[in-house]
């Protein structure tokens, strides 16, 4: 019996969200829905500008991390996760600590760790529910394959990796020596595309892991287009046959579409008033691993995932809560 059911490695950051509109965005020259990474110096003025001028609500902090949000849910829903990743020594990687071991986490993460900055993104919400985000990766932008955990991955019934990897050196070595490690070890490798200007800016980076071998694709259907150079959700998903053996391309309220391997998948979303869809991958990709784990279905799988991102974009943040994720199983 395996030790662990999803063993992922990804970025630690901690999450400060804001309530902003399209003016701010223009203001701060910010790409609406799409993750910028920045410099600290950048960082610091974008935060001047939010807290002093341009706020026009609520400012909550919290974990994050696209993968470390996947394997909460993953931890919630009553699977065991760990999670490979590098935070500093300092008062915000203390907060990402205890935030994940408060969530049942094991990481490799030591009271030992490297002097620098933990990484830090900033999550803007406009009124349409969309989020921008820019992202100060600090010593994050340094994790390698130092951070990883082999055995634990070794003994895991799934290796999830984060897509946003690939825009760090050291970052995407460690993917490559986990994918490596989960290969010769018959664990089944799982891969996020994550951001659709990650695969514009890194699209070589994915496809050296796909042609490496990827069992399990989480995409929506932007960033299926960029992968595929394909259109329509009919044409991504022929294209993606040819490029691992099963996928799940997300399409916000209109659910998702699932292959197998063999069938094709419907998911219906699930209708919800939406107002911020931070994380909702995420969590879609966390309750997915989940079932699988379980020993459900495809089906069972992409109705159940389609379910817990719909509740998540009904609130603010990119994680939901015990209670939350306990009312939604009943």
């Amino acid at each position: 019996m395996n030790q662990y059911d999803v063993y992922g490695i990804g970025n630690a950051l901690v999450d400060t969200e804001y309530e902003v509109d399209d003016t701010f965005l223009d203001h701060a020259k910010l790409p609406k829905g799409i993750m910028t990474l920045i410099e600290e110096e950048d960082r610091k003025r974008i935060t001047r500008l939010l807290e002093q001028e341009y706020t026009q609500g609520a400012v909550k902090q919290s974990g994050g991390g696209s993968a470390a949000n996947t394997m909460v849910i993953v931890s919630q829903l009553g699977s065991q996760a760990f999670y490979s990743c590098k935070v500093a020594a300092d008062s915000t990687g203390d907060f990402f600590v205890k935030d994940l071991s408060d969530a049942g986490v094991d990481t490799n993460l030591s009271d030992d760790r490297e002097q620098g900055a933990t990484g830090q993104c900033i999550a803007m919400v406009t009124p349409d529910a969309e989020r921008t985000m820019t992202t100060c990766l600090g010593i994050t932008n340094f994790l390698s394959p130092r951070e990883l955990n082999p055995q634990a991955l070794k003994t895991s019934s799934y290796l999830y990796i984060e897509g946003y990897l690939v825009s760090s050196s050291t970052g995407f070595q460690a993917a490559v020596e986990a994918q490596e490690i989960a290969l010769t070890s018959g664990v089944p490798v799982s891969l996020t595309l994550s951001d659709p200007a990650m695969v514009e800016n890194f699209k070589s980076n994915y496809d050296q892991l796909l042609n490496k071998g990827v069992d399990l694709l989480f995409c929506n259907h932007d960033e299926a287009r960029l992968l595929t150079g394909a259109d329509s959700v009919e044409d991504c998903v022929t294209a993606l046959k040819e490029i691992c053996k099963t996928f799940i391309i997300t399409c916000g309220k209109d659910g998702s579409v699932a292959f197998d391997g063999q069938d094709l998948v419907t998911g219906t979303g699930v209708p919800a008033k939406a107002v911020d869809t931070t994380g909702a991958g995420d969590i879609f990709a966390g309750a997915f691993l989940h079932c699988l784990c379980q020993g459900l279905g495809f089906s069972e799988a992409n109705q159940l995932a389609n379910k817990f991102a719909a509740k998540l974009v009904t609130r603010f943040g990119a994680r939901l809560t015990q209670e939350e994720v306990e009312a939604l199983l009943k």
